[in-house]
């Protein structure tokens, strides 16, 4: 007998799950890709690696799969998003400032060249976006070009920094 009341006891335990789940896929997620300002401007190249390994989750060009649809992914997927928008947008680049931008691709790189960048789990899930060395060369090539060009220039035009 009590092997039949601990099966009722998991059956309920099921129901309550299934239910809880069925629940939250009415409570949506934030997913939003607002208007395109100002895209950052970058040789053909630099724009190819951005676009492979950073655009989803760091412009308004965000290409939600289909498990951002089905809570609870759908908000970690939205709040990852949401949250590297804030520390990076390559749709709004025109919204910041030469000195800002300048740390923004620095900072960046930093987290490329560390490993930090691209997430491993969103490369789990998006292979394609994964950095090989080749991708890396190029953006180390373009940002220590316009870190020295700025360097050199004592007040940089705003737009160079693209």
């Amino acid at each position: 007998m009590a092997n039949s009341g601990s099966r009722k006891v998991w059956q309920w335990i099921v129901i309550i799950i299934l239910g809880i789940l069925i629940i939250i896929q009415f409570i949506p997620a934030d997913k939003t890709n607002p208007n395109v300002s100002k895209e950052i401007e970058t040789p053909d190249q630099v724009k190819s690696v951005l676009e492979k390994s950073c655009f989803d989750c760091h412009s308004n060009e965000t290409e939600w799969p289909w498990y951002s649809s089905i809570a609870p992914a759908s908000w970690l997927v939205a709040h990852d998003v949401n949250e590297a928008r804030e520390h990076i947008n390559f749709s709004t680049w025109n919204k910041y400032t030469t000195e800002d931008r300048l740390g923004i691709i620095e900072e960046m790189w930093e987290e490329v060249e560390e490993g930090e960048m691209p997430l491993w789990y969103y490369t789990l899930a998006h292979p394609r976006a994964k950095m090989t060395d080749e991708d890396k060369q190029i953006l180390s090539d373009w940002v220590t070009r316009l870190t020295k060009k700025t360097s050199v220039e004592s007040d940089p035009d705003p737009e160079s920094i693209e």
